[in-house]
């Protein structure tokens, strides 16, 4: 199981501790481990912390004992750093990187020398129990440490003497100690199931306890920019707060398949980090995770499409429930009664590229055009699929609708007569999943479940090339780079491939250093123009969508937005 994580200062690499008695290392741009793990500790590690500077690496072990590293070769520095009778379980640097912390079942706290690897004074004593967490306050004025006494304490580290009393209110083991950023807060979770925040300078409780989780918290952590606390617990999940309220954000991370004992935020805030008895690691994107508005109403079945109006105002979904719902953006309202014209599933939608038509195609074998302002159907259905419709997209200048259906075929309407343009576009030998104008209109890409993509000229609706094959699944999702000179395929087996459309070649570019000119979900992942992130796991059984700095996504058919502006850098 892994006990313990910690970021590197420059967020570039994840340090975890296990109870398999080694410490890893993990590139998170790659997510590949970085040399072999560090061995020599003889028992589980519990924890493990960089100096602020990066150049070494500290981890404390049940074999009684300390190690220090350095993460660029991989190699120990120095003799293990001996002196506690008991499993060492915390250690921490000082701000300043001088001074090495550490706590013990022995019941005491240590203080270390990191440049000569010595211990400094004597041992810190007053515990009735195991010290489990020890942590210094920004300034390094201040070291605090949690006990499985159930209380907190506060030391001057350069003398070595208590401060003020003790912090009582917990009614059983404090597992982990965290200051904020700017050392006015000070977090403590606790195996009574919650979460106390305290003003260090008083010793006093700051508001009621966090009892969301229901189990024990193991691990507690503030963002870096202090509004945000992040909490690990034996309930498997991970759950974030308003630091300044204590108002939980957003719904639980869950995924982690046994108790989580440890949580870190990335330098910059953009991740979390959590390690689990599970034996994982995973990285979660805390910004994505609190839902700025959010509605009542919801749909009664899976939502399939969701799309935004060009302006980013509206928000549209179609579900598995026959219906398609408007919602307003920022609050995250329903606009409206639900459209209920479709006979059978909505697949797919798509707003006009002007926002005076909404798209729709169902199970029902028709495409249905609206009027997003009233909710009110436009014309009669469009129809003409002998199948399901499985995709509708409109040409970047709003003059052509094309549509993809199990049928096999593509076709092309008249948006602004409801006609169908020519006849069907013919090739593919099963269902076209995926339709897809280039940013310029000059081409239409189609996906299928026969795994190859075509290109056709929607003008002369003629096929460009020969298919592009070679894909391991069926092609389920297809999306131009901005400059329309890469396509994208996703396939249901989770793979992508790239092409490019002037020599229908694949290219073997990273899916990390791509560009897309529109959202692409893949392995959980959103990409969007150069940025990545996470997409928690109560939303990947729906579709979501981005618009500018705002990502819409459904659980159990109701609907969240968050503000993601700060993960994809606007």
């Amino acid at each position: 199981m892994v006990n313990a994580v910690a970021f590197s200062p420059d967020g570039r690499v994840l340090a975890s501790g296990s109870y398999d008695k080694s410490v890893r290392l993990l590139d998170i741009q790659t997510g590949t481990e970085v040399g072999e793990p560090l061995a020599g500790h003889g028992g589980s590690v519990g924890s493990v912390c960089f100096s602020p500077n990066g150049k070494l690496l500290a981890s404390g072990s049940a074999d009684k004992t300390i190690r220090l590293w350095n993460p660029e070769t991989q190699t120990a520095v120095g003799e293990p750093l001996t002196g506690h009778s008991d499993e060492v379980v915390s250690v921490c640097f000082s701000p300043d990187g001088k001074a090495l912390a550490s706590g013990s079942n022995d019941g005491t706290v240590r203080l270390w020398n990191a440049q000569t690897r010595s211990a400094t004074g004597k041992p810190l004593t007053g515990h009735g129990a195991g010290v489990w967490s020890v942590s210094f306050s920004p300034d390094g004025k201040l070291l605090v440490s949690g006990s499985a006494d159930g209380k907190i304490r506060l030391w001057d580290p350069q003398t070595g003497v208590a401060v003020g009393k003790q912090l009582e209110g917990h009614s059983a083991n404090v597992r982990s100690v965290c200051f904020s950023p700017d050392g006015k807060l000070l977090a403590s979770g606790s195996y009574d199931n919650t979460i106390r925040v305290w003003d260090p300078r008083t010793g006093a409780a700051v508001g009621k306890p966090l009892a969301d989780h229901s189990s024990l918290v193991m691990s507690v952590c503030f963002s870096p920019d202090g509004e945000v606390l992040g909490s690990g617990s034996a309930d498997n999940t991970i759950r974030l707060w308003n630091s300044q309220n204590g108002a939980p954000l957003g719904q639980p991370c869950t995924g982690h398949g046994n108790s989580v004992r440890s949580v870190c935020f990335s330098p910059d805030g953009k991740h979390l980090a959590s390690g689990s008895n599970d034996q994982t690691v995973r990285l979660w994107n805390p910004l994505a995770q609190a839902a700025v508005a959010g509605s009542l109403v919801s749909h009664r079945a899976k939502v399939n499409s969701v799309c935004f109006s060009p302006d980013g105002k509206r928000l549209a979904s179609g579900s598995n429930d026959n219906t398609i719902r408007l919602w307003d953006s920022q609050t995250g309202a329903a606009v409206g009664e639900a459209l209920t014209d479709h006979k059978r599933e909505v697949r797919s939608i798509c707003f006009s590229p002007n926002g005076n038509l909404l798209a729709s195609g169902s199970d029902d074998r028709t495409i249905r055009l609206w009027d997003p302002r009233t909710g009110a159907s436009v014309g009669e259905p469009l129809t003409g699929h002998q199948d399901w419709v499985r995709s509708v997209c409109f040409s970047p200048d709003g003059n052509l609708l094309a549509s993809g259906s199990d049928d096999r075929t593509v076709q092309l309407w008249d948006p602004r007569t409801g006609a169908a343009v020519g006849e069907p576009l013919t090739g593919h030998s099963d269902y076209v999943r995926s339709v897809c104008f280039s940013p310029d209109g000059n081409l239409l890409a189609s996906g299928s479940d026969d795994r190859t993509v075509q290109l056709w000229d929607p003008q002369t609706r003629v096929a460009v090339g020969e298919p592009l094959q070679g894909h391991s699944g069926d092609v389920i999702s297809l999306s131009f780079s901005p400059d329309g000179m890469l396509l994208l395929a996703r396939c249901n087996d989770g793979s992508l491939a790239t092409w490019d459309v002037i020599t229908h070649q694949r290219c073997n570019i990273p899916f990390s250093l791509l560009s897309y000119a529109t959202p692409v979900f893949h392995n959980h992942w959103v990409a969007f123009q150069s940025s990545r992130f996470w997409l928690p796991p109560q939303y990947w059984d729906n579709d979501a969508t981005l618009f500018g700095g705002l990502l819409a996504a459904f659980e159990n058919g109701s609907l969240s937005i968050f503000d993601v502006s700060q993960v994809l850098g606007l």
